[in-house]
């Protein structure tokens, strides 16, 4: 039994709001991570509503406890972080000082923390920091902040 729309998305047996299964976005190709805006808060659930997605669910209590006392649903999640991780090791697009990508990875890595754990969370936001570095350090300092925040937690 599910707890909700995020833990069902989650757990490989509901949709999100576009009506597509969790296997169907782990399998978008890079254009369609890129370009297609509403899947990262199905993905990555967070409490709070999302400014760039008008309507896009907003994760319970009750939803976050329900996935993280499920396998499959913190299964799906990694799933999706496995991908995004594939998806920023291989484009460079997000690599300047502004872009809606930043917002992303502020979300995946505070979802990832608080639904999966410190671990998970910190080889991610370690990998988007090497990218960065490795890069030349465009991505502006704010960003950065986000990041670090959402790692401890806050």
């Amino acid at each position: 039994m599910t707890a909700g729309p995020l833990h069902a998305f989650l757990a490989r047996s509901g949709r999100d709001g576009a009506g597509r299964p969790l296997d169907a976005v782990v399998a978008f190709d890079d254009a369609h991570i890129e370009g297609v805006h509403d899947f990262i808060q199905w993905c990555f659930p967070l409490p709070e509503a999302s400014r760039a997605v008008p309507g896009a669910p907003v994760l319970t209590a009750a939803e976050a406890e329900a996935i993280r006392a499920d396998p499959a649903a913190r299964a799906g999640l990694l799933a999706a972080l496995d991908r995004m991780t594939r998806f920023y090791a291989g484009t460079d697009g997000w690599l300047r000082a502004c872009d809606h990508n930043h917002l992303r990875i502020s979300r995946i890595i505070a979802a990832t923390h608080d639904l999966v754990g410190q671990e998970a969370a910190a080889a991610f936001h370690a990998f988007v920091l090497d990218r960065n570095r490795d890069a030349g350090s465009p991505i502006n300092r704010d960003s950065l902040r986000y990041w670090d925040r959402a790692l401890a937690g806050a």
